[in-house]
């Protein structure tokens, strides 16, 4: 596989580039030959003209194409318009090329034809992607194309043009002509044509997260509660204006979806508060506000360099967000790409999002490197890399990235502040209900939740049921307190593991000493006498270390209409009485 370039300069000169490519192409021998061609004008006219100059010399050969945001041959920003030529060297290479008008035909046509042309290519290896600026979102697209075989690559981009915060946009083929509504596709493929892909972020989420609360499609109405916007504004101070796409390039939206990490520029700003954004955001989905880590991109892109050098491709297809370009400034907006430039030749292009397939879902991103490898044939020795730049010169990061990064640093530390306050807090709440030695409510909580059953409406259908360990003291002057305490302990662990665990709304607490009280809601006087009676029989067979086996003895009452907390205490206590008072290791009904 082989990449010629031309960046048009003229019709004079560009006619005696073909010319002397087609010279060439007639020595190599190739099978197979393709062009691409990647335009900042998107004058219908200009483009037409273009075309019809690569059919005048090539009248056979396939073409495909679309507007950007800036061109990018070999790693480095080139003319406003270039056209490569792409050389299959081997027999067995094949590809096709689509176009679909999104006016004509509904997305699920589309995805649909899509999909079944794929099942029709046994030799299909890769899918690319060209779309122009929908009027709605791209997820429909996406979710439609998640039946194509597992094994298929798929990526691509999205054209646009040298304004960011503008919609115009087209896309073009030979078949399908000029259209600022439609979607070309190319298959790639062959027993001997391999792919790879990848992609690069960086960004990173931004101090504290919101959860999507109302969301209508790609229309994200809601955070926390609030109108989406409203967070810009209070974070960054961005202003409900035309200026909103662009100023929010530098902070897009972080959050994951199918099992990926996305990052997610909103489109535009509405007055009612609400964000449009380019995909859907499900409602309880998290998201974050995001910034680009200029240490993060390099180490990624050094690391997935050595990982694409070594796949020894013959051409690289990159796609780069034209919020990327910004980021590093306009005086060298390519500097990322660097790693790649000596690998492969390349050719690419500044989009308006990007696509790739992640996990087997077909995702699409903002802020975002894609880079696509190919190579016929077998993998030939890889080319060793180019020494990296000094330090000095990759320090050139912008300013914003630096508060950024001090911001989102200083935001996790108060998060991390918040969560071991708010963990404090927690621990002090339950300490001041809990019973220190058995881990059960304490009494003053035991009794509260009894008096808010008593403060209930309707009928009281709730039980008592009081119990205390036979001869207690006994265990104390003959074994010891600690032996004392491993059987109070022992009782404890009975009530919440065999009892509480029946029912979450069931409680246990100490109410003093050997004594227990348990409180059941919804419980009526037979259900409570039941748990009394496991209780009682649970305790009776554990067998202790030195105390051998001890009992207990239980009163049940249940709640009546005239109950007050002491009366309703008076009676459950009363019935333990009577169970200690005539035998002990009984259960008593009052």
């Amino acid at each position: 596989m082989k990449q010629y370039e031309i960046i048009y300069q003229n019709e004079a000169d560009f006619i005696k580039e073909l010319e002397d490519l087609k010279q060439k192409c007639n020595t190599a021998g190739a099978s197979n030959l393709m062009f691409q061609i990647f335009s900042e004008i998107l004058e219908e006219a200009v483009i037409n003209r273009l075309c019809q100059m690569i059919e005048q010399i090539f009248p056979e050969a396939p073409y495909f194409g679309c507007s950007t945001s800036g061109n990018l041959i070999n790693c480095q920003l080139s003319g406003e318009i270039i056209v490569t030529a792409t050389i299959f060297e081997y027999e067995s290479s094949q590809f096709k090329i689509f176009q679909y008008d999104l006016h004509s035909k509904p997305v699920e046509w589309i995805t649909e034809a899509i999909t079944k042309e794929a099942e029709n290519s046994p030799w299909l290896r890769a899918i690319e992607m060209y779309f122009t600026i929908p009027e709605s979102s791209y997820t429909r697209f996406c979710e439609g194309l998640d039946r194509i075989r597992p094994d298929i690559q798929m990526f691509g981009g999205v054209a646009c043009s040298d304004d960011i915060t503008s919609d115009a946009s087209c896309v073009f083929s030979k078949d399908g002509g000029f259209s600022e509504s439609s979607i070309v596709i190319v298959f790639y493929g062959g027993k001997d044509f391999h792919v790879d892909s990848i992609r690069v972020s960086g960004w990173k989420p931004l101090g504290r997260k919101f959860t999507v609360t109302k969301s209508d499609g790609s229309i994200l109405q809601e955070l926390n509660g609030i109108p989406a916007y409203d967070v810009y504004y209070k974070y960054l101070h961005i202003n409900n204006d035309e200026n909103f796409f662009y100023n929010t390039l530098e902070f897009p939206l972080f959050y994951e979806h199918n099992g990926t990490n996305i990052v997610r520029v909103p489109v535009a700003s509405n007055a009612d508060g609400s964000i449009v954004m380019s995909s859907d955001i499900d409602v309880g989905s998290t998201v974050s506000l995001s910034y680009g880590d200029p240490r993060t991109i390099l180490e990624i892109i050094a690391e997935d360099s050595k990982n694409i050098r070594s796949f020894c491709p013959d051409l690289l297809h990159i796609f780069s967000c034209a919020a990327r370009r910004t980021f590093w400034n306009t005086s060298e907006p390519a500097y990322e790409l660097e790693p790649f430039k000596d690998i492969a030749s390349s050719v690419g292009f500044f989009s308006h999002g990007e696509f790739i397939r992640t996990n087997n879902y077909l995702n699409q991103h903002n802020v975002t490197l894609v880079v696509a490898a190919m190579r016929e044939g077998p993998k030939k020795s890889a080319a060793a890399p180019a020494p990296l730049k000094s330090k000095e010169h990759s320090s050139r990061i912008p300013l914003v990235s630096r508060l950024a990064m001090f911001i989102s640093a200083t935001s996790l530390e108060l998060e991390q502040a918040n969560n071991n306050l708010e963990i404090a807090n927690k621990n002090l709440k339950e300490a001041a209900i809990t019973d220190g030695m058995t881990g059960l409510f304490n009494r003053t909580e035991t009794q509260r939740r009894i008096a808010e059953l008593l403060d209930g409406s309707g009928e009281r259908n709730f039980s008592l049921v009081m119990l205390d360990i036979d001869n207690f003291k006994q265990v104390n002057d003959n074994f010891g307190h600690q032996e004392g305490d491993t059987v109070i302990i022992s009782l404890a662990e009975i009530l919440h593991n065999e009892i509480m665990r029946k029912s979450t709304k069931y409680a246990a607490g100490r109410w003093g000493g050997e004594e227990f009280m348990l409180v059941l809601p919804d419980t009526d006087i037979s259900a409570a006498s039941l748990v009394a009676e496991l209780t009682r029989q649970c305790f009776a067979n554990t067998s202790f270390p030195i105390a051998r086996t001890q009992t207990i003895s239980l009163g049940v009452t249940k709640a009546k209409k005239d109950d007050t907390l002491d009366t309703l205490c008076t009676r459950v206590d009363t019935a333990l009485y009577q169970a200690k008072k005539t035998g002990k290791n009984k259960v008593v009904i009052l």
